[in-house]
């Protein structure tokens, strides 16, 4: 009989510990992905990512060893957009700095980012970036 009480003891032990982790877990973003770019000018387009805003979560791009050319990388401006019939939907411009933007919670919907300026060029420099990082 001890040895099933042992067992009984030991369950509940388990259980609760599940319990306690299921409970302080914290709540992750409904999507993310990550790439890279490489050599890119103004007006190039990440891929599309699909946001149903099952959570509330801020939608997010991170960039991490970024590069410029012809001149020392200084900042890429991004901007988000809302894939809608017509024009775009535009949700705002960021500076980014080789660090992460925010754009708040976006409605759900199909989503993208593009450079606007490198460099606070629109035109004559080319941009990479060893690591990108999209939360959503």
């Amino acid at each position: 009989m001890g040895s099933t009480r042992n067992r009984v003891i030991r369950g509940s032990f388990l259980g609760a510990a599940i319990l306690t982790l299921a409970v302080t877990v914290p709540a992750h973003a409904e999507g993310s992905w990550s790439s890279y770019i490489s050599d890119w000018s103004t007006g190039n387009e990440s891929r599309r990512w699909i946001d149903g805003n099952n959570d509330s979560v801020s939608t997010s791009v991170g960039l991490g060893g970024c590069s410029a050319s012809p001149n020392a990388f200084r900042s890429v401006t991004l901007t988000v957009y809302k894939d809608v019939l017509g024009p775009d939907d535009n949700k705002g411009n960021k500076d980014n700095t080789c660090s992460t933007n925010s754009w708040g919670d976006l409605a759900s919907g199909e989503y993208y980012f593009a450079v606007q300026l490198i460099n606070q060029n629109a035109t004559g420099f080319r941009f990479s970036a060893n690591s990108v990082l999209v939360r959503y």
